[in-house]
């Protein structure tokens, strides 16, 4: 039987999100690393979701329209991430006795967010509408919204970088709103709410 990592069994490990089913490969794996197989915007569902949390981490994106945060200082070090992950995978382990893949996986629920806005054109002025956001993009906003809130806190912090991966997924995994992730998903979805 292959184990995440030679390590966790991801047997029992399920998404409760209907919605995200299709779009989060579970398929298990010992190393979750394609090397670029599953490029391209469909084809990256086929990747494992460790491993695309994991080439978040090494490239968090830009926040905002005037790039605030930027992902220009970051390159390469798959090997570097790919050990500080499994370490924040014991962390987490260890702190919740929960299989760390389902902490990441309800981490993932709880950041994907279920509307946002759409600014359009109106005449002379931009109006803007609450728009559902389709399972595709909710992945992939709360992967970034995810690591974003990993990269931000590790600032100013005498931490590990594990140690702040696995507080972080904690944190959101829990619903907490002192995680960005949870934050950003809260105020995207109240923006939404007040322009429908």
């Amino acid at each position: 039987m292959m184990r995440m990592f030679d390590r966790w069994d991801v047997k029992g490990v399920k998404v409760e999100d209907p919605g995200l089913v299709k779009y989060v490969n579970l398929r298990p794996v010992v190393m979750p690393r394609t090397f670029g197989r599953n490029r391209g915007d469909f084809r990256k569902n086929d990747m494992n979701i460790v491993e695309r949390f994991m080439n978040k981490l090494m490239i968090t994106g830009h926040q905002g329209k005037r790039h605030k945060t930027t992902s220009g200082r970051f390159c390469g070090g798959y090997q570097t991430v790919m050990m500080h992950t499994m370490r924040a995978f014991e962390i987490i382990e260890e702190r919740t006795k929960k299989n760390p893949v389902q902490v990441l996986l309800t981490a993932l629920e709880n950041a994907a967010l279920y509307e946002e806005i759409a600014a359009y054109q109106l005449g002379g002025m931009i109006a803007r509408k609450a728009v559902i956001t389709s399972p595709q993009r909710r992945v992939d906003v709360a992967l970034r919204h995810m690591t974003q809130g990993i990269y931000k806190s590790s600032f100013k912090k005498n931490r590990t970088l594990a140690e702040v991966i696995a507080d972080e997924l904690i944190a959101i995994s829990r619903n907490d709103p002192k995680a960005m992730a949870v934050r950003e998903r809260n105020r995207i979805e109240k923006e939404a709410e007040g322009a429908r």
